[in-house]
């Protein structure tokens, strides 16, 4: 069945005999985990980036869980992220035993503002309430967020910075790639299905610090080390480990890595791809009732997400034009419910109100299908059935 007769994603992976081959590959290998395939993903990440470090592991939930705990997150430890995010962003400080709160968003590129973080930050300090130990921006639909103001504030007033980059590898803000940590101390990246590139499930976290790699690397197995230096007693011989804190079994396979390895050889045009989708949704529902992505020229997007937000006036409202899209075969989303209205969070204290420019956003928000085998016809469909659907 074509695409032009089945359901269009918003998002959807892509597999080529290559990808199979490399898998295949290593389930006739001698390591269907922890092998040789593993740490060259791993490499091969950094080195596309621009980091010292990468740590693959099973998920970017497990990446942001190991990454808060190198940087000390625990008890009595405070972070703050965007609402404006998937639950992982948020829910990984509250694995740590810490506390949570929220920037509100920039109203253009929808991710955490830098300049609400500083009045924030400043209200803080002037009422003698806790500063954030750790504050987690996120690259949302792949455009990277302010990172120069961000990191600048981080020195001014002492807080740890972990990039969520779910959504972006690829990006480039400036000269600076996402992922080189020129403006942070951890990198996240997700391998999700419907992110760029796939392992299945999976994600990495990359750092400059080797000392945060050694640790995020000890936490994803176990918090267990066979290196004589980290050990407390003498090595009883080659088969030795010691547990010297409790960690996780976080780790990535050996399929996933092949996979993720030999997707990477793609990502350039993968992106080139995203971005003349980009350009044609930005031609063509120029004129229609809808406010589009923000696109500027002092930063790259990975254009993970194309999201339009529906005018007020439009003839159809974000749920209606949700619907008749659905109705049509098209699978559109929304990217995303604001973290602090979801039940568990509300439990906490949070409450409707408490972030404006994110909870307006969500109301009007609709994610388009946007992914590198989308096809220029499944592309006019959308854009036809918007234009039927608006005017």
């Amino acid at each position: 069945m074509s695409m032009s007769t089945a359901t269009i994603p918003y998002g959807h992976q892509s597999i080529s005999d290559d990808d199979v081959a490399a898998v295949v590959a290593v389930l006739r290998s001698d390591f269907l985990t922890q092998g040789p395939v593993g740490p060259r993903f791993e490499a091969a990440i950094a080195q596309a980036c621009g980091a010292a470090h990468g740590v693959a592991v099973n998920s970017a939930t497990a990446a942001l869980h190991v990454a808060c705990l190198a940087l000390d997150v625990g008890p009595g430890s405070l972070v703050w992220t965007s609402p404006n995010t998937f639950l992982a962003s948020a829910n990984c400080a509250r694995y740590c035993g810490a506390g949570i709160d929220f920037v509100d968003i920039d109203p253009h590129s929808h991710n955490l503002c830098p300049q609400a973080l500083r009045t924030k930050l400043e209200a803080a300090r002037a009422a003698g309430r806790p500063l954030p130990d750790v504050v987690i921006p996120v690259h949302f639909a792949g455009q990277p967020c302010e990172m120069a103001a961000i990191h600048a504030l981080g020195q001014e007033f002492g807080f740890r910075i972990i990039e969520d980059a779910s959504h972006a590898i690829g990006a480039r803000f400036g000269d600076s790639r996402i992922g080189d940590c020129r403006y942070s101390d951890i990198v996240v990246f997700s391998f999700h299905p419907v992110k760029i590139i796939t392992t299945a499930e999976g994600g990495m976290a990359l750092t400059q610090d080797a000392k945060l790699a050694r640790r995020m690397g000890r936490l994803r197995s176990h918090g267990m080390t066979r290196d004589p230096a980290e050990m407390v007693a003498p090595t009883h011989g080659a088969w030795y480990y010691e547990q010297i804190e409790l960690g996780f079994n976080y780790r990535m396979t050996e399929l996933q890595a092949a996979l993720g390895l030999s997707q990477l050889q793609r990502l350039e045009p993968w992106i080139e791809r995203r971005h003349r989708l980009a350009d044609t949704y930005d031609r063509e529902l120029a004129a229609l009732p809808l406010q589009l992505p923000q696109r500027r020229a002092d930063r790259f997007s990975a254009l993970h997400l194309y999201v339009v937000l529906v005018d007020d006036g439009a003839p159809l409202d974000r749920a209606a034009l949700f619907a008749r899209m659905r109705e049509a075969g098209v699978g559109v989303n929304v990217h995303y419910i604001p973290v602090h209205l979801q039940p568990d969070y509300r439990r906490l204290g949070f409450a409707a109100g408490d972030f404006p420019r994110a909870e307006a956003y969500y109301q009007r928000a609709i994610s388009l299908p946007m992914y590198a085998a989308l096809t220029d016809p499944d592309q006019q469909r959308v854009i036809n059935l918007l234009r039927a659907a608006l005017t």
